[in-house]
């Protein structure tokens, strides 16, 4: 059985990831029968909505605790004490003390805890996961003009397992649009889900936000849905500026993903972010840490 591995820029070492219902998602996505059961309720938004309702429920208080402490969680970050919950689903969505956290100076930050692919152009994505599989920015974006301009930008993604911190921030100062949503499917959007099909990404529920910032042109926040995320949750105010690591929303119940995708020459990603994807392997970091810094124009 493949196991799940990526590089912890915290740590400086590459460490085994601890799947959240791994047993099941390699059933769902690996086996004929599974597969069968995936496309006939898993990845249906009523199952969704049926589970994080469940996770919603008092009694679901009992799996807190529990879920601390099998995968090593440290309640010293946490804003409320874990006994201050009244269900699973404030416990998931929780919020972190803001030194837990702290925004580095760089330019442009990582939007979530997770695990990062970055790809300097996005027009170059031809291995994610598996080899030969590409990136489809029309479909992703849902606009074929919208991703033409974007074909040769810079593009991140950032994938949040269940046991991450689940809010989402912006990783650049500016002044953020309405937030668009584009129906879809919940399917998985782990590894384990991924490699049989990257196509997940741009046919899932997804929703994209734009931010106009002042040195870095239009920058698009991208959310994706998965199976188990109850919703997505806007936090922020559109047309109101925001300062970078300010907090954009967040996720109920579930793992998911951000994308985050910049204009062609405006950010340079950093250098252990780019030398991991190369290898295929993802980067562990937490949100308000570096992702990158603003082009020099001898370089655009």
């Amino acid at each position: 059985m493949e196991t799940i591995r990526y590089f912890n820029r915290h740590s400086g070492q590459l460490e085994t990831e601890q799947i959240y219902g791994e047993n099941f998602l390699r059933w769902a996505y690996g086996n004929p029968l599974g597969k069968l059961s995936l496309h006939a309720l898993v990845k249906r938004p009523c199952f969704s909505k049926w589970y994080g309702e469940r996770m919603s429920k008092p009694s679901s208080v009992s799996k807190i605790q529990p879920f601390i402490d099998f995968y090593g969680l440290d309640d010293h970050e946490f804003a409320d004490h874990p006994a201050a919950f009244e269900n699973f689903n404030e416990f998931f969505f929780r919020k972190l003390k803001p030194e837990a956290r702290p925004i580095d100076p760089a330019p442009v930050v990582f939007p979530a805890d997770g695990r990062h692919l970055g790809f300097q152009r996005a027009s170059d994505i031809n291995s994610v996961f598996v080899k030969g599989q590409s990136f489809d920015l029309p479909s992703l974006l849902g606009d074929s003009t919208l991703a033409e301009k974007y074909a040769d930008g810079t593009l991140v993604l950032s994938r949040l397992c269940p046991v991450d911190y689940h809010r989402f921030h912006f990783p650049a100062a500016g002044i953020p649009s309405e937030t668009k949503t584009l129906p879809g499917p919940l399917f998985s959007v782990s590894p384990i889900a991924l490699r049989q099909q990257l196509a997940y990404l741009w046919t899932n529920k997804r929703s994209i936000t734009r931010l106009e910032t002042e040195n870095l042109g239009t920058i698009l926040l991208l959310e994706i849905g998965a199976t188990c995320v109850g919703s997505i949750n806007q936090t922020f105010t559109p047309g109101k500026a925001v300062p970078k690591g300010q907090e954009q929303g967040y996720f109920a119940f579930g793992g998911s993903s951000t994308i985050t995708i910049f204009e062609p020459a405006t950010v340079t990603l950093a250098a252990d972010l780019l030398e991991n994807s190369a290898a295929g392997i993802e980067l562990y970091a937490r949100v308000g840490s570096k992702m990158g810094t603003t082009v020099s124009p001898a370089h655009s």
